[in-house]
Order: C-alpha cells, then sequence, then structure tokens
C-alpha cells in the first residue's frame, strides 16, 4: 500500500474546486448548443407527434436556457440547458419506441395474414 501525497492531493482538490467555481461564470455555451442539439434530433425523430409533452418542455426550458444566457446567468443556463437536453432524449426515445411498436404492429398483422392465406390454401 503506498502513502498518499497529502500535499498533492490537497492542492489538486483546491484546484478541482476553483476550477469548478470558475466555471460557472464562463458562458455555459456548450451546454446549450448540446441540449440544443439533443432538442432538434428528438424533433426529427418525431417527438412533437409521438411525445408532445416532453417536447414541449424541452423547447420552454431551452428558451428559458437561451434567455439566462443573454442575462449572463450561466448557472441557471447550464442547469435549465441540460434539463431541456433530459427532455429532448425522453422524448426521442419514446418518439422511437412509439415508431418501433408500429413496425411490430404491422409485422404482426403481416404474419397473421400469411396465415391465414395459408390456412386458406391448405384446406
Amino acid at each position: 500500500m503506498t502513502k498518499m501525497n497529502w500535499p498533492l492531493a490537497a492542492s489538486v482538490t483546491a484546484l478541482a474546486l476553483l476550477f469548478g467555481c470558475s466555471s460557472m461564470k464562463t458562458p455555459a455555451t456548450a451546454d446549450v448548443a448540446v441540449s440544443k442539439a439533443a432538442v432538434d434530433s428528438a424533433a426529427g425523430a418525431g417527438g412533437a407527434e409521438f411525445a408532445p409533452l416532453e417536447m414541449a418542455s424541452a423547447r420552454e426550458k431551452m428558451t428559458a436556457a437561451q434567455k439566462a444566457m443573454d442575462n449572463k446567468d450561466y448557472k441557471l443556463a447550464a442547469v435549465l440547458a441540460n434539463q431541456a437536453q433530459a427532455d429532448a432524449k425522453l422524448a426521442q426515445g419514446k418518439a422511437n419506441s412509439a415508431k418501433s411498436q408500429a413496425a411490430a404492429d404491422a409485422m404482426q398483422d403481416s404474419v397473421r395474414v400469411l396465415r391465414e392465406e395459408l390456412d386458406r390454401a391448405s384446406k
């Protein structure tokens, strides 16, 4: 077992805390951009059709995040952007699930029709 270098560990911890605190004073541009891309992706996947509540929530939070950025409230902007991203991912997941279910239902109908045709042909 190795001995821990406490001064080094304390320095690293202090640096991490300093970096973490200073990042709240810098624009949350990356958070907002990633979240906007997630909202756009969810919309493209049919989120508005299959998960309208989640899409509306994601869009509202994106708008609020952009307003927070304009007001230089970067911490709030980051929080809202992350919430918007989560809502968008949920909307996209619901849309993908609904599309998959519709495809599975169509496949089941096709199988049913084929079975009926086979039954008629074998009689």
